[in-house]
């Protein structure tokens, strides 16, 4: 996440620019020396403060004050228990936060109190975030909000407004983040009695305006910032603006004001004496000479935020710094500590479980690979993160689904609440039409025929229900095969299609099956550079051009992520590369204009025959669909825009199906495996050699035609 608003916290994902949320909801560094007459609970809000630069001394001074607080005020109790959660969370001693804010929060409900409640809820959803269960952190996030939007406390509705205006925006929802941090924005200028929310809020809206490509807005919103912090007079508020204004300038490619601002910000929290903060500082000192390829001292810079890092204990930050002191190795040449450092900066987000911040990084990891020559450990690790995208598509589908079903069957309640209504309202006329007839004998037959007309009304509106609730299914029957951004065909009906196939026999004609899988080359740089609203645009160029390059008859699927599929259920055998060109020069023949930016788009393919019988035996479409990656890899790693086929195997007694896919270039070198590679117009990297004119190359046996190593 972005950040909370609780402390300083540092993006995770590697090497970005690590863009910190300085959103310090308390005062300004006091002088902590106390006076007999200052009252408990402001000897707590002095604290506090210490507490966001110097935890274990904040700690220490927060115990020592709970035999004073015993008879205190709730208002004194509850902050005390606020502030050892908190205190207790920068330590990283979780189980103790997690109680103190578990303590709060009933005591909030005992004293019906919903400024207490709200408090405690905040507390621990921050403690969730640390330990990574980000969903549970965002559902009490904004249950809290929900509760403090209903007390006076400006500054309380200013902090829940904000963070969950950061929650949205982790979850990529831009329009409601805004909406949420405008609103923070508008109470922290009402709430003058605590001033430090009116930086917090500038602080969030930075990074979201940075996130969302508003440069002109993120601008206006730092310089602003930057004359609050002035007026605070707090040093620690100043190294906190700074690096906000080092991530806007590294996302701005201003590497120079970059530098400036974050050594700025180190020389105040090192005067400070606030370690976590000269951790987080020497790791974005690495990160930005990491991007002006200024590899030893990045490294210099890596190593010193290591030290700092595991001296505070901050798993997330030490990650961060194992990070970017491999990319500055591999960058050296060191290629092979540099791995061994990428490797233990994954460790952590393994053990948690952390599957959108192992992606990333595991991203990353793959670029700095293929930057270093290195094309087997870039495919394993290009492998690895497509499995990760792959596992996070098939969730966020799930999830979508399943809120359909609870938006479908919530309108059936309520139908079905509505009709029994109505069968109320009819039994009731139902009893005043015999009291009337009792009484009114001459009415009876007008009375029959008002009933008649209500329950012929409520015949029609049932029936008219029941075809509504038929189209509805209709509806969710489409969505759950369809992918509702392309209109394609989704993962899912493509596996329920091919178990329902029955199993091909392989002809001895000229025609086959085949099966086709494209990524788009370069996807994350459209997105970070143009957004993800660019990538949708170019997702659905891709859909509509291979509609165009493709048969009706064909089968295209939305793969997941960037990754499209296509089944063609007949092809000609000698045509299947034909095809691969065709969807080459279809897609980079085409253009996305996207807000004034002509975006042109690669793909890169891997594809094979379906069905494949190596040995005799037939494989199973997942075997087949699972080389076909492989060679989609291994046409990325050999420069993109291009199509790498599987054609056929040869020598199979000598190998079997488990090692060619362990490793199916070294199976192809080895002389089992027969590959094509089709060539696109213009390859990113490799240029075409002399064999490759025709732009496609059949390779049976490595040792005889090296082309693509």
């Amino acid at each position: 996440m972005a950040g909370w608003n609780t402390d300083v916290w540092q993006t995770k994902l590697q090497p970005r620019a690590l863009a910190l949320a300085a959103v310090l909801l308390c005062a300004p560094m006091l002088a902590l020396a106390q006076t007999e007459t200052e009252s408990v609970y402001q000897r707590i809000l002095n604290i506090r403060d210490l507490s966001r630069f110097v935890p274990e001394q904040a700690l220490t001074q927060l115990q020592a004050l709970q035999t004073e607080a015993v008879n205190e005020t709730p208002a004194t109790r509850a902050e005390l228990l606020n502030q050892l959660s908190i205190a207790n969370m920068r330590l990283g001693q979780f189980d103790a936060a997690m109680t103190a804010a578990e303590q709060l929060i009933a005591f909030g409900r005992s004293q019906r109190n919903d400024a207490m409640l709200a408090k405690g809820l905040l507390a621990k959803s921050y403690v969730l975030f640390e330990k990574a269960e980000v969903n549970s952190s965002y559902q009490l996030a904004f249950e809290a909000e929900k509760i403090a939007m209903k007390t006076t406390d400006l500054p309380l509705r200013s902090q829940v407004q904000i963070t969950a205006g950061q929650a949205y925006a982790e979850q990529g929802d831009f329009p409601a983040a805004l909406s949420k941090l405008q609103q923070a924005l508008d109470s922290a200028r009402l709430a003058k009695e605590d001033p430090v929310m009116l930086f917090g809020a500038l602080s969030a809206l930075v990074q979201l305006y940075t996130q969302m490509k508003e440069m002109e807005k993120a601008n206006s919103a730092m310089q602003e910032l930057l004359t609050v912090t002035e007026q605070l007079h707090s040093p620690g508020r100043m190294a906190s603006a700074k690096i906000t204004e080092y991530g806007l300038a590294v996302d701005q490619q201003q590497y120079k004001r970059a530098l400036q601002a974050q050594q700025q910000a180190l020389e105040l929290v090192r005067k400070l004496g606030a370690e976590r903060m000269v951790g987080i500082s020497l790791g974005n000192l690495a990160d930005v000479y990491l991007k002006l390829r200024d590899y030893p001292r990045a490294a210099q810079y890596a190593q010193e935020s290591l030290r700092s890092t595991q001296k505070t204990r901050d798993l997330a930050m030490e990650s961060t710094a194992r990070a970017n002191l491999g990319q500055a190795y591999m960058g050296m040449g060191r290629l092979r500590e540099g791995k061994q450092q990428f490797e233990q900066a994954m460790t952590r987000y393994e053990k948690e479980n952390n599957k959108p911040e192992l992606r990333a990084v595991m991203r990353e990891y793959g670029e700095a690979l293929e930057r270093a020559g290195d094309y087997a450990g870039a495919v394993v690790a290009y492998h690895r993160e497509r499995t990760l995208s792959d596992e996070l598509f098939e969730t966020r589908r799930q999830q979508a689904v399943q809120e359909l079903q609870e938006k479908y069957a919530t309108e059936k309640k309520q139908r079905q609440i509505e009709l029994l209504s109505r069968d109320n309202q009819l039994k009731d006329t139902e009893l005043d039409n015999k009291r009337l007839q009792q009484r009114v004998w001459w009415l009876l037959a007008l009375v029959t025929a008002l009933g008649a007309i209500v329950v012929g009304m409520l015949y029609r509106r049932v029936r008219h229900a029941n075809a509504q609730l038929e189209v509805k299914n209709l509806e969710l029957k489409a969505q759950s095969v369809r992918d509702p951004l392309t209109a394609l065909y989704n993962r899912r009906h493509f596996q329920d299609f091919m178990r329902s196939m029955p199993q091909h026999e392989p002809r001895e004609d000229d025609l086959v099956g085949a099966l086709f899988l494209l990524d788009v080359d370069h996807f994350k740089h459209i997105n970070d550079s143009y957004g993800h609203a660019a990538g949708d645009a170019v997702l659905k160029m891709l859909a509509e051009h291979l509609r165009v390059a493709l048969r009706e008859t064909d089968m295209i699927v939305r793969w997941g992520g960037e990754e499209f599929l296509a089944y063609l259920p007949a092809v000609s055998r000698h045509g299947i590369d034909d095809v691969a060109r065709r969807i080459l020069r279809s897609i980079s023949e085409q253009t996305v204009v996207y807000q004034e930016h002509v975006l042109s788009v690669r793909v890169s393919l891997g594809y094979a025959p379906y069905p494949l019988a190596p040995g005799g035996t037939q494989l199973p479409w997942e075997r087949v669909v699972n080389l076909v990656d492989m060679a989609l890899y291994l046409a990325k790693a050999h420069g993109r825009h291009r199509a790498y086929g599987l054609r056929g195997f040869a020598n199979f007694e000598h190998t079997t199906l488990e090692a060619i896919e362990q490793d199916l270039e070294r199976a192809w070198r080895a002389g089992f495996v027969d590959l094509s590679v089709v060539l696109g117009d213009t390859p990113d990297a490799i240029p075409p050699a002399p064999s490759e004119v025709d732009n496609v190359v059949h390779i049976k046996h490595a040792h005889k035609n090296s082309h693509g190593t």
